[in-house]
């Protein structure tokens, strides 16, 4: 719990400190839904990492290093692979196709896509539509 403060509290004084340039470059840090992920690019391709993930992610198997999207940046959008993390099924994450611009001045991607509603690892027939919303927060 205090691990957690920590972060969000370092976050926080990044963002404050001034910490967001112009344009946010490849292997940097950003906020996604709580957890601090470190975004890596190579030519076009791109990948998000959890590099601290909260603990409710934990719970689901989540470790340092695990891989939530990987995808492409083709003129200011991200199309890829985004994944869903269950604690009922740690080592099976659903896979679904997400997409979405990056923001002007580059400090925020937020990808949509579709997939299936899963109830402890079974479909169930239902899809619902995920928003992921990326925030840059510093250089890692």
């Amino acid at each position: 719990m205090f691990a957690g403060r920590f972060v969000r509290i370092s976050l926080l004084a990044a963002c404050l400190a001034g910490a967001v340039p112009a344009a946010a470059q490849a292997d940097s840090c950003w906020v996604h839904n709580g957890s601090l992920m470190r975004l890596t690019a190579a030519g076009n391709q791109r990948a998000f990492y959890y590099e601290h993930p909260k603990q409710v992610m934990r719970g689901a198997g989540v470790t340092h290093g695990t891989l939530l999207f990987n995808g492409v940046n083709v003129n200011g959008r991200y199309s890829g692979t985004a994944r869903v993390f269950s604690k009922y099924c740690p080592r099976t994450p659903l896979e679904y196709h997400v997409e979405g611009p990056v923001d002007r001045n580059q400090t925020r991607v937020t990808l949509r896509g579709s997939r299936e509603v899963m109830e402890r690892c079974r479909p169930t027939g239902r899809t619902t539509t995920d928003t992921l919303v990326f925030t840059y927060s510093h250089q890692c």
